[in-house]
């Protein structure tokens, strides 16, 4: 019995240096899982789940790189977002906003980088091979027309303006200028229903930060490029 007593003795006290020694190991992991959640946060547009523009640009370069000139840069911009803000609420401008968001994450697929700019402004740069450009790009300009649906049950008729810079169409790599580029194209067709390709001339608008200089907003991202 004495005999039993001490294994049973021995197996207690291992339980206890094993159990002692996994709380604070799983303190870490927990505060190791917590710190992960907040940094991804930080990466994410609350409102929209988009990266942030730090982010997006972190991701858009990791795209460009890998897939080079098959690399399409494009510059979202809502059509008349005020005039639901103000004729509706800025709930349902955020409804919108979310909706949007959420289209455009769909169209891109995940191996895009998808972000919130600012304000009614997005971008994706994603790989899109030269055969199937016009008609994604066509794609993309229906489904941000589709109504979007309120919690009250209301529809709005929504739409976008969309432009888009191709990679070898531009002759340059660099992101900024490719933001710039498409940004002008999106000017451009403004308000057009179709989806505008730079051209050249496009990249040489000047710009703050990649995009067009003078539009609202820029003067925060910078100086002019």
């Amino acid at each position: 019995m004495s005999s039993l007593l001490r294994v049973h003795g021995r197996i207690g006290q291992r339980t206890l240096l094993l159990t002692t020694a996994a709380v604070p190991l799983i303190g870490w992991t927990v505060h190791a899982l917590a710190l992960h959640r907040r940094l991804a946060a930080a990466k994410r547009d609350p409102l929209t789940g988009l990266l942030r523009r730090d982010a997006y640009t972190a991701r858009a370069r990791q795209v460009l790189h890998r897939h080079g000139d098959d690399t399409v840069v494009v510059l979202v911009d809502q059509d008349h977002f005020k005039d639901v803000n103000d004729r509706l609420s800025h709930a349902a401008g955020d409804t919108v906003l979310r909706a949007t968001a959420d289209r455009l994450t769909a169209w891109a697929g995940p191996g895009a980088a998808v972000g919130r700019l600012g304000g009614d402004e997005f971008a994706v740069v994603l790989h899109l091979p030269r055969d199937r450009r016009e008609v994604r790009l066509a794609q993309l300009v229906r489904m941000l027309r589709i109504p979007v649906v309120l919690d009250d049950g209301q529809a709005v008729d929504v739409a976008a303006s969309v432009g888009a810079a191709v990679l070898d169409v531009i002759g340059t790599r660099d992101l900024s200028v490719a933001q710039r580029a498409a940004d002008a194209a999106l000017y451009d067709g403004k308000h057009s229903g179709r989806a505008v390709l730079a051209t050249k001339e496009h990249a040489k608008v000047p710009s703050i930060n990649g995009r067009r200089a003078g539009r609202p907003g820029t003067a925060m991202w910078g100086r002019a490029a």
